[in-house]
């Protein structure tokens, strides 16, 4: 068996539905701007929280929650969701993606407290859990194996620099409009991503064996949960605090408890054998490692500048550029 990451084992695969010159720039055009949607909001956001939290009322704490809330989502059930798209229909379940993260986006700037808002960025995340593995999914299912590589590196290409590009019209519509337009920004992206993959983008499933790992999925979201509130809450409440041991205890219960589960499974969310091969295993890691320094500083910087360093929320977004540009480099 070749290594779970060789690039050439995932490029060699046939296309379910191979597109034709006509409709191909079409295809990638919604893969782009589906996915975009999903990481121009993650960058979006930091620009915001000085400006919703002044409105809000919100804390450090809770302000944390709205970028936790959207990541814990996306990251417990991105799986799920591209399993489920191979099931029962790409483009149905890109579109449900691209619905739900929509309808989100309203609810986010609609939000009337800080306590709402995480709710709708938790259904963001839900929403970009279906749209994110979608238009990938779309990309392998359309393209044959010569153009794969060009399309994938395409879109790879494209939404790096929307996501860096993110911060900057965030500040802008933070700063001449509300903070509540960065959100609001992505009903018109859904709206034309929806309108062309109806239009052109056919449908495609793949027939698959067992069942969809729902525990799997389940005990990891309350892993990851338990661990992001006793570390997020510590802050508040303090580490003696029987609500922060306590999920955290009950979170790496979880999380021991997944491995253990997937590796006893029959069509498990995560093989574990994956993890047999080392560059697997120490890509994950560096990836890891990366997305927390990376999520760590993206968090602080803007409230440092807007609320520190008296930056408006337009140069904050432009002074995170080159580091966007930078990470998306090493990301690459």
């Amino acid at each position: 068996m070749k290594p779970p990451c060789d690039e050439v084992v995932i490029e060699s695969r046939h296309a379910a539905v191979p597109c034709t010159t006509e409709t191909a720039p079409w295809i990638l055009a919604v893969a782009i701007l589906g996915s975009s949607m999903a990481f121009i909001d993650s960058t979006v956001v930091n620009v915001a929280l000085p400006a919703l939290q002044t409105s809000l009322g919100g804390t450090v704490i809770d302000i944390q929650w709205v970028v936790e809330a959207y990541g814990l989502f996306l990251g417990a059930l991105i799986l799920v969701g591209g399993s489920l798209g191979d099931r029962l229909g790409r483009r149905r379940m890109f579109l449900v993606g691209v619905t739900v993260f929509a309808v989100a986006s309203v609810g986010c700037g609609l939000a009337p407290n800080i306590h709402q808002l995480v709710i709708a960025r938790a259904v963001q995340g839900l929403g970009a859990a279906f749209l994110v593995p979608g238009s990938l999914s779309i990309i392998s299912a359309s393209f044959g194996e010569k153009e794969r590589g060009r399309a994938i590196g395409t879109w790879s290409g494209f939404t790096a620099i929307t996501t860096a590009m993110g911060p900057i019209l965030g500040g802008w519509l933070i700063e001449h409009a509300s903070w509540r337009w960065a959100f609001f920004i992505n009903v018109p992206l859904a709206a034309v991503v929806i309108g062309l993959s109806l239009w052109r983008v056919p449908e495609s499933r793949t027939t698959a064996r067992g069942n969809i790992d729902w525990t799997g999925a389940l005990v990891a979201t309350v892993g990851l949960g338990d661990v992001a509130y006793g570390f997020i809450e510590s802050a508040s409440l303090g580490w003696s605090h029987r609500f922060v041991w306590g999920t955290l205890i009950v979170g790496c219960a979880s999380l021991i408890t997944f491995f253990i589960f997937e590796s006893r499974v029959d069509y498990p969310m995560v093989p574990m054998e994956l993890f047999r091969s080392r560059d697997f295993t120490g890509a994950n890691l560096l990836t890891l490692f990366l997305y927390a320094a990376l999520g760590i500083f993206f968090f602080l910087f803007p409230l440092n500048l807007i609320q520190v360093q008296h930056y408006s929320a337009t140069a904050t977004g432009a002074a995170a550029l080159p580091l966007k540009l930078f990470a998306s480099c090493l990301v690459e």
